[in-house]
């Protein structure tokens, strides 16, 4: 309602809407339903306002499908995407749009002189890093990457979920290959990573969150260990361990510290 609302008198405002379909990331990891995205969808559509997505972590088939506006059957006007688009080997991002966006951005069909839009980096599109790319979107569609992901969410589940009935828990959340453990309280991460590297898994946390979005060709062994590690956290939180991140933070992070040095 608040959107509809917005849209409905600011709509000669707005040129766009952007937002992370269906898992919100960096602000919260939080997930919300494909019918919303499909409604938000209808509401751009209504008020002429172009809808962009950031599928930047989503994208390459991290939630179950190959882009996460898949689950809510919808199309953006503009997608962004990184990360998997080169398996992690280089930096790359690239920008898709609709024919639509992409010819207004050129001067339009039937332009005499389009020009194409010449914003970005001094390297965009570097030959290199486009040729890994697409090298590891080929290698992943020709992978059986739909049941991986499959199994790693099936694990995920049955290893993360027993711990929403902590104390020192506010919720978990799977979907696909990402699991959430949102903690009641934030989290002193100094000592929560040396707890974690002392189990040999490296995560980062971020406030009350602790998650796992692990590759694709993990292992069952290699997962179960990242989810003993988080419910390694949890259980030293609940027995008061960190608390404050005292006593973690002088028997776990000074020892890991000194090893260090």
């Amino acid at each position: 309602a608040g959107l509809r609302s917005l849209l409905a008198q600011h709509s000669h405002e707005v040129a766009a809407l952007i937002l992370e379909p269906i898992v919100q990331g960096a602000g919260g990891m939080h997930f919300y339903s494909a019918e919303y995205l499909r409604r938000v969808r209808q509401l751009c559509d209504e008020h002429n306002v172009l809808l962009i997505l950031d599928c930047i972590a989503t994208g390459f088939g991290r939630t179950g499908a190959l882009f996460a506006c898949d689950h809510a059957a919808i199309s953006p006007d503009i997608m962004c995407v990184g990360k998997a688009l080169t398996g992690g080997y280089m930096t790359l991002g690239a920008t898709l749009a609709t024919d639509e966006v992409a010819e207004g951005a050129s001067g339009g069909e039937g332009a005499e002189r389009p020009v194409p839009l010449m914003h970005g980096p001094t390297f965009m599109a570097n030959p290199l890093a486009c040729r890994v790319a697409s090298a590891s979107v080929q290698l992943l569609l020709d992978s059986p990457w739909q049941s991986r992901v499959g199994a790693i969410a099936q694990q995920l589940e049955a290893e993360l979920r027993p711990l929403a009935s902590s104390p020192a828990v506010r919720g978990v959340r799977v979907l696909g290959a990402i699991g959430v453990v949102e903690m009641e309280e934030p989290l002193h991460l100094p000592s929560v990573q040396a707890l974690l590297v002392r189990r040999g898994v490296w995560l980062r946390p971020f406030g009350r969150m602790l998650y796992t979005m692990p590759p694709f060709v993990v292992s069952e062994a290699e997962l179960r260990r990242i989810t003993g590690g988080m419910r390694a956290v949890v259980e030293a939180t609940e027995s008061a361990l960190l608390e404050k991140g005292a006593r973690l933070e002088s028997e776990v992070w000074r020892e890991s510290q000194s090893h260090a040095g």
